[in-house]
């Protein structure tokens, strides 16, 4: 067990004495290290490599999580129907809580589940409404019956889909943090402000709201402010850790002027790496965000376990990984000490 003092305490709680940070990004930083299919994004990793899963939550609680959310995202039946493989479902997911839970419960953190957009929602079609409660009750089901500490609903750019979701994990009887993800429209796609939406989510009862995903620190900040002052519950931001701008507000809409011969006609999503935020733009977002009073941060698709280390150490924290935060001073040629050697740092004024 980690020590934790708030160990047994739930979200809302641990919301009420301050931030929590809850660590995302499992499906890029997956799919960079070998074990997931960019395109898809089906997370067949939760059956394939389990370790891989265990890993890298231990890792990102080391980095300073207070949560370890299940990865079940893009784990739903319209994910596995896509690649033949919807026999997997339930299994899928019941192995992912069960990773999680073994993770949360040796390192006292929360245990969350997960559901998220489902790509079938349209609101002029009420079929994909009841398709959509469908496949959200089976995943909220299941997380329960794992004995999570909440549900975590994201991704959705319909609000009316954030909706349903809420009204599923409140059937359900646990706290609910629901986000939702803007993309170059800087509405969602009934055409509501962020705040509105975060207004009719906190008013239909959910107990965080705010944004994930899509766009990064620079294009996420902006809505914080309103959102903050629009509702009544706490509010979360989990941007995605690149640099996105104006004219290019999310990752999917950046575009690289150095090169252009692409597998498609974007860097999205294999090669972002020129646009990656480092820690510091991370830890500057996180003390911006937090001083226009958003209580609950993560980092959403990208994320490795260093942004979220810098994003507990820009909430003051001292995460286990900050024993091994950098210190320069005795690096040879670029250091402070009074023991380093003299040609060497005369040689490093240069480098």
């Amino acid at each position: 067990m980690s020590g934790n003092p708030n160990s047994n305490l739930g979200l809302l709680d641990r919301l009420a004495q301050g931030p929590v940070l809850c660590a995302e990004g499992y499906l890029f930083e997956l799919e960079r290290r070998g074990y997931l299919q960019a395109g898809a994004f089906v997370p067949e990793v939760v059956l394939d490599h389990p370790e891989e899963i265990r890993q890298l939550h231990r890792q990102f609680v080391h980095a300073g999580s207070d949560v370890v959310e299940a990865f079940t995202y893009y784990g739903h039946r319209e994910k596995l129907r896509l690649i033949g493989k919807e026999d997997l479902l339930e299994p899928l997911n019941r192995q992912a809580l069960d990773i999680a839970g073994g993770v949360a419960q040796e390192s006292a953190t929360l245990l969350a589940g997960n559901i998220c957009n489902t790509n079938i929602y349209d609101p002029a079609d009420r079929e994909t409404s009841r398709q959509v409660r469908t496949m959200f009750s089976e995943q909220v089901g299941w997380a329960m019956e794992a004995g999570v500490d909440f549900v975590i609903g994201e991704t959705y750019s319909y609000a009316a889909e954030a909706l349903i979701a809420l009204e599923v994990i409140q059937q359900a009887g646990l706290p609910a943090v629901v986000t939702l993800a803007i993309h170059r429209d800087p509405n969602t796609r009934e055409g509501w402000s962020p705040a509105e939406a975060c207004k009719r989510l906190a008013d239909a009862g959910a107990d965080v709201v705010g944004l994930n995903c899509i766009r990064g620190p620079r294009t996420m900040l902006p809505f914080l402010g309103s959102i903050v002052e629009s509702v009544d519950v706490p509010v979360a931001a989990l941007p995605v850790p690149y640099r996105t701008h104006t004219h290019q507000p999310s990752f999917q809409s950046l575009r690289d002027p150095d090169y252009d011969d692409f597998p498609g006609d974007r860097p999205f999503p294999t090669a972002l790496d020129p646009f990656t935020c480092n820690r510091y733009e991370i830890a500057d977002f996180t003390r911006a965000a937090r001083e226009l009073g958003v209580a609950y941060f993560g980092v959403c698709c990208g994320a490795g376990p260093h942004h979220i280390r810098s994003m507990a150490e820009a909430l003051g924290r001292t995460p286990p990984a900050a024993h091994y935060s950098a210190d320069m001073s005795k690096h040879a040629f670029l250091g402070s000490d009074a023991a380093l050697r003299q040609h060497n740092l005369a040689y490093g004024r240069d480098y």
